[in-house]
């Protein structure tokens, strides 16, 4: 190769070089200065969907200094560490917002976010993510129907309190035509939630934030 073609290749080597770096540096930038942003969607999306299950004039603590990690794989349906949230009214426990998985639906998980009054009643469930059947499955989403507002109130009496299933499996809660498969999942993971909490009620309400590290 030419001398002449040996700085051209090398010219153009560097010119690339300095434009990766570059946009490197410009993705970096970008990232951190947007990432304060879309945080803060978040966690406004987050309060949005926890005060739909306790009202804001509930509590008057802030929910994600509360935050704190739960687990329980058998209960809350995944391995995964999940995110809960104390509500209280001058320090004294009014309930909780605690993420679940539905590990067996149509389609696969379904992550659930369910609100706890204190005295172990439901006070609302909302779907975070799903990918069920449109038309059919789906009908979890309260966009798409109200089914999902029928757990508010209930309790749990026991582990084999026969309510808790849909009724085709001899329970309260309505199934879907043709798609019994989803609510199955999704009362059942509530079920299983409400088990935890009654199993853990006095250790949740003893935890502190700690949101920002993972175990």
């Amino acid at each position: 190769m030419s001398q002449s073609k040996t700085r051209f290749v090398s010219k153009n080597g560097l010119i690339l070089a300095i434009f990766a770096i570059v946009s490197t540096a410009v993705v970096a930038i970008t990232s951190s200065l947007t990432k304060p942003i879309i945080d803060k969607q978040i966690e406004a999306q987050l309060i949005a969907n926890i005060s739909e299950l306790i009202p804001a004039e509930q509590y008057n603590n802030d929910l994600f200094a509360s935050c704190f990690y739960s687990e329980s794989p058998s209960l809350l349906g995944t391995t995964e560490p999940v995110q809960t949230w104390l509500a209280k009214q001058d320090e004294h426990p009014v309930g909780l917002a605690i993420e679940a998985v539905a590990p067996n639906g149509y389609n696969g998980n379904i992550r659930l976010l369910v609100g706890i009054w204190y005295d172990g009643s439901i006070a609302g469930v909302r779907v975070l993510e799903h990918k069920e059947t449109p038309g059919l499955g789906d009908k979890i989403e309260l966009a798409k129907s109200d089914w999902i507002t029928k757990f508010s109130g209930y309790v749990l009496e026991s582990e084999q309190d026969a309510r808790w299933a849909v009724k085709k499996d001899g329970g309260q809660f309505d199934a879907f035509t043709g798609a019994t498969i989803t609510p199955r999942a999704v009362v059942t993971a509530v079920k299983n939630t409400l088990l935890f909490y009654q199993r853990n009620r006095d250790h949740l309400y003893q935890q502190t934030g700690n949101c920002g590290v993972k175990s």
